[in-house]
């Protein structure tokens, strides 16, 4: 009797194993079947608290899987349930199991938005507002926030946003971005401020924020940058005013309508480097991180003076009379394709 029952004892255990593979393969195969998509790459989204089983009956829904309750049944046993919320791509050859990673890791779809150096701050709001995968929470007084939020000991956001390529995925907000841009700006500047020349005209990082905003404006051109630089720098130390067109442009605002006049330049302003002393009050753009080099590296020479070329390039002059003799040359005999940045 005995010899009987460990037979039947290991019979059963045999099914059970048996039952066991069979069911371990069935699973695997189901877990790496790929899904049904009727084009090469499709985009789900997946809401903000969704669970995994609402989730898999959704796409259930749509025919792209299979036995939903299989896929729930299999993330709660292995303890792989929090799913993350936001877009995914799912490709030709996915399957449940890549399906089931995705939501887990939070691969979204991953989009991009690239503010380019010279930009002011007014641009960068369309750009942000014009993107309908970004949402928009800066509206109102939601602007003053941001500025208290920064904490910084200014009333004006210029300037304090680095320019570079941004990735984001759908939802993220504008705020989001510029903060990101923000301590980017930061740190840039403070690891070129703690690197700088010595002997700087500047009495804080912020006016060497706003120097580097005036170079920026200035050329398009990566190798005059440093003798910009040095022009201004110079300017500064002997007493001289900056008259800088940038400058007056910016403090025009809406009034600019693309050509600078001589009445603009005799137009009091807190912007009107022609009329004031030393730097203005904010910068006047956003400096990418050559310009905040330069500024903080300006090239040694002894040049006081530069005027467009009209081939995006300057010439550089030491005196009064060469920079005059400069302005005959290039400036009142304009070329026909005279353009004072490069292309």
């Amino acid at each position: 009797m005995l010899p009987l029952i460990k037979k039947g004892l290991l019979l059963l255990l045999s099914l059970a194993l048996l039952v066991m593979l069979v069911g371990s393969w069935l699973l695997n195969r189901y877990l790496d079947t790929p899904l049904t998509l009727d084009s090469a790459s499709v985009t789900i989204t997946v809401p903000q608290g969704a669970s995994l089983t609402a989730q898999s009956h959704a796409l259930a829904d749509t025919g792209m899987l299979k036995w939903p309750r299989l896929l729930t049944a299999y993330g709660r046993f292995s303890h792989q349930t929090l799913i993350k919320s936001g877009e995914y791509q799912l490709d030709q050859g996915d399957t449940p199991r890549d399906l089931l990673q995705m939501w887990l890791r939070g691969e979204v779809i991953q989009y991009s938005l690239t503010f380019p150096e010279g930009l002011r701050f007014a641009d960068w709001l369309p750009l942000l507002a014009d993107n309908p995968k970004i949402s928009r929470v800066l509206q109102g007084e939601a602007m003053d926030e941001l500025l208290v939020e920064l904490n910084l000991d200014v009333d004006h956001l210029e300037g304090w946003f680095f320019p570079d390529t941004y990735h984001y995925s759908a939802g993220d907000s504008d705020r989001d971005i510029l903060l990101r841009a923000h301590g980017r700006m930061v740190a840039v500047l403070d690891a070129e401020w703690q690197a700088r020349a010595p002997n700087l005209p500047y009495a804080s990082p912020y006016q060497a924020l706003i120097m580097a905003s005036i170079i920026e404006k200035e050329t398009g051109n990566p190798g005059e940058r440093g003798q910009i630089a040095g022009v201004f720098v110079r300017r500064l130390q002997q007493g001289m005013r900056l008259q800088t067109d940038p400058t007056v442009i910016y403090g025009l605002g809406s009034e600019y309508q693309g050509n600078i006049r001589r009445q603009h330049l005799r137009q009091p302003g807190a912007y009107n480097t022609y009329l004031i002393d030393g730097l203005p009050p904010t910068p006047i753009a956003m400096p990418g991180r050559e310009a905040i080099h330069a500024a903080l590296h300006p090239e040694e020479g002894d040049s006081l003076f530069f005027v467009a070329r009209g081939d995006g390039s300057h010439q550089f002059s030491a005196t009064l009379e060469e920079h005059q003799q400069a302005v005959r040359e290039f400036q009142l005999k304009r070329r026909s394709d005279y353009r004072s940045r490069p292309q």
